[in-house]
């Protein structure tokens, strides 16, 4: 029921003085139930009341892309098990995800090729 109020709220406020009413109310109703995890809950969604609200001061605009491109990017470097080229470990999330530039080659770490003992060459 509560999880459905909150959608609601999000749905159906129009602006931040509605959102902050209709979050007043859900928060009453749940205090004044005899249901103590509702109690639990109340308390909660008091304390990220001003996240919750927040939605609304900020244009209707969420983190949600963000956390799921970062989502993606775990995954990927799971998957990897270390990659040991790091050009290669930062265009693998670019091209997951759909990004489509070209990307500016990385510095290398090490500057010249390692050196190897004579007696290789002389084989």
């Amino acid at each position: 029921m509560v999880a459905q109020e909150l959608i609601l709220l999000y749905r159906r406020s129009r602006d931040l003085p509605d959102a902050k009413h209709r979050l007043y109310r859900l928060l009453v109703r749940c205090a004044d139930s005899n249901i103590p995890k509702l109690h639990r809950l109340a308390r909660t969604l008091d304390g990220w009341r001003h996240e919750l609200l927040a939605y609304f001061t900020t244009g209707r605009v969420g983190n949600g892309s963000t956390e799921a491109i970062n989502l993606r990017i775990k995954r990927i470097k799971r998957v990897g098990f270390g990659f040991r080229n790091f050009d290669n470990y930062r265009l693998r999330p670019l091209l997951h995800c759909g990004v489509d530039w070209q990307t500016a080659p990385t510095t290398p770490v090490r500057g010249r090729p390692p050196r190897l003992p004579r007696r290789l060459f002389l084989g």
